[in-house]
């Protein structure tokens, strides 16, 4: 095995189906050992937003706005995040993203990879964040 590790997006599948947008995990294509990275890519209204929200139960995120103007939804606050702007949560912090602008918003997420056989992590709360 060599020391890198190079992948272009459209080699790496799109998680979403037929949802808006795409998301693409990067972490297992990296063959990344210690760090988690998504690339999300959100159309305008796309996101959690009348829907759910989750938290960790030991992973802090971060998420980084490449390009756009998201809402997140931390806890009981409602934030407008524009491109050049990261996002710290730690893992008790309930989360939820949502794009209401006509441009795509483009985010990478960053976290600490967990082992293959770890419990899963992600606790959903329903009803996060009604419209």
């Amino acid at each position: 095995m060599s020391g890198y590790t190079i992948k272009r997006l459209e080699e790496v599948g799109d998680v979403l189906g037929d949802y808006p947008g795409e998301m693409r995990l990067l972490t297992r294509p990296l063959e990344n050992e210690q760090v988690a990275i998504t690339f999300r890519r959100m159309p305008q209204f796309s996101g959690g937003k009348g829907s759910h929200g989750h938290y960790h139960r030991t992973q802090e995120e971060l998420y980084y706005v490449i390009s756009g103007h998201l809402q997140f939804k931390l806890d009981d606050a409602v934030i407008e995040v524009e491109g050049g702007t990261a996002v710290r949560c730690a893992p008790s912090t309930v989360r939820s993203i949502w794009n209401d602008e006509p441009e795509d918003g483009h985010l990478l997420i960053i976290s600490t990879r967990l082992p293959d056989d770890a419990p899963e992590d992600a606790v959903i709360v329903e009803d996060f964040w009604p419209e």
